[in-house]
């Protein structure tokens, strides 16, 4: 479960175990949870955050997203 980035106490993370899916990440915060496709940018599933926490994340995952991308195809060997 390799941390890409830390920002504002979001923890952003892939887990290992997801083998087959799209490239995408999970941000983390205080129990709740949002998982991006990387390609889209677009929410594949959001357990607690608020829409305008979600906006923010997204404009920080837009942000990183090649080197998240980048970052995904070294873990997964892609």
């Amino acid at each position: 479960m390799p941390t890409i980035l830390r920002w504002k106490g979001h923890r952003f993370l892939f887990y290992s175990k997801e083998i087959g899916e799209p490239p995408h990440v999970h941000v983390l915060k205080d129990g709740k949870q949002v998982k991006i496709w990387l390609a889209t940018l677009t929410i594949a599933r959001n357990v607690g955050f608020a829409p305008h926490e979600v906006n923010d994340i997204l404009k920080v995952t837009a942000q990183h997203q090649t080197a998240f991308l980048e970052a995904w195809n070294d873990h997964f060997g892609h």
